[in-house]
């Protein structure tokens, strides 16, 4: 239908545009239950959605984060999702679902473990929250999906290519997630965070350390593309998900405003921090052979390499994206920018001597 025989438009005014519909949500008749609850996006998720009324149920590990937690008011239920028969009882009386459980920054893991959590995990949750009656679930997946962008900006419809295990699985998740949608009435929708970053990050951490003690040194020339969102934005972007009328069988990708070079966003972070910082570079290829090297000595023992190619693909891969079908279809509009951003996050790692 053309803009000129919508109804909206016509009341509007020809450059109106339309607000996307919301599901009638009673928040605090919802309980919504959130995997990798302890971690940073998880915490910052549960705060915003408690804020807007919703009960809330965490599945965690161990209880390290419990006072957290019952100051929200949550249902704290402790297991593993590798567990089969943890999704049950998990899901057992839940209006939602959002899935952030997710392997993240490990490389010495054997590869069934990823397959695990990632795929077979995700199945059992689809499959108890059909039995069980759930009606609405968010699966947080990853833009990492779709590897290095070779035309950027890629989109939802660019395909995948993953190139390492944790891609790969991810995005199996994501089609074993939305295999579901439809089935018995249940909606399920995709969300792939780009690079999220803020106060509590620690995946960040030492990027912004380095720049702020005037240590770092960029690795190859700069130019790679990246697309940070600030953790606030991706969270609001999580909940329109959630309530949207659009989104079930849908994927969107939750960015900043726009992407940057890897130069352009150090320069912000460095600026914020009053440091000036040198122009020497590192070349890219001996510090990936390292990498590689790394992880083949330490795979056979189960041990964390030191470094490892997922870390040196943040300054080699280009990560660079279009937000257009989330701001068209959620009403999704990111509200932090990179000086804003760093700004706030550099403080929060001050404050707590981490930097």
């Amino acid at each position: 239908m053309a803009d000129d025989d919508c109804p909206t438009c016509r009341k509007s005014g020809a450059d109106a545009k339309h607000k996307p519909e919301r599901v009638v949500v009673d928040a605090s008749s919802n309980r919504i239950v959130v995997t990798g609850a302890s971690g940073f996006i998880g915490k910052n998720l549960l705060s915003s959605l408690a804020k807007r009324g919703y009960k809330l149920r965490v599945l965690v590990r161990n209880g390290r984060d419990d006072d957290f937690f019952r100051s929200l008011k949550a249902e704290i239920y402790t297991g593993d999702l590798r567990d089969p028969e943890v999704c049950d009882w998990l899901m057992d009386g839940a209006s939602g679902l959002i899935n952030l459980a997710s392997i993240v920054r490990k490389a010495g893991l054997p590869n069934p473990e990823f397959w695990e959590l990632h795929v077979h995990a995700v199945k059992r949750l689809m499959e108890s929250a059909l039995k069980l009656g759930v009606k609405r679930v968010v699966h947080v997946s990853t833009t990492g999906v779709m590897g290095d962008i070779k035309n950027p900006p890629a989109n939802e419809d660019s395909p995948c290519a993953g190139t390492d295990i944790y891609q790969v699985t991810k995005a199996e998740g994501e089609k074993a997630a939305l295999s579901y949608n439809g089935k018995d009435n249940l909606e399920v929708m995709v969300v792939r965070p780009a690079m999220v970053y803020g106060p509590g990050d620690m995946r960040m951490l030492k990027l912004f350390r380095f720049i702020a003690n005037g240590k770092f040194r960029m690795i190859g020339d700069g130019k790679t593309l990246a697309h940070p969102v600030y953790v606030d934005d991706l969270v609001e972007g999580i909940i329109l998900a959630y309530e949207s009328k659009a989104a079930p069988g849908r994927v969107y990708i939750i960015g900043g405003e726009k992407h940057v070079t890897l130069s352009e966003w150090v320069d912000a972070i460095a600026k914020e921090a009053g440091v000036t910082l040198s122009g020497m570079a590192i070349p890219r290829w001996p510090v990936m052979l390292a990498a590689i090297m790394c992880e083949a000595v330490c795979r056979p023992f189960k041990i964390e390499p030191p470094i490892f190619r997922r870390r040196v693909d943040f300054f080699v891969k280009n990560r660079a994206f279009s937000i257009e079908r989330a701001k068209a279809e959620l009403g999704y509009t990111p509200k932090v920018g990179l000086a804003d951003g760093a700004k706030r996050t550099l403080e929060w790692y001050k404050e707590r001597g981490l930097i």
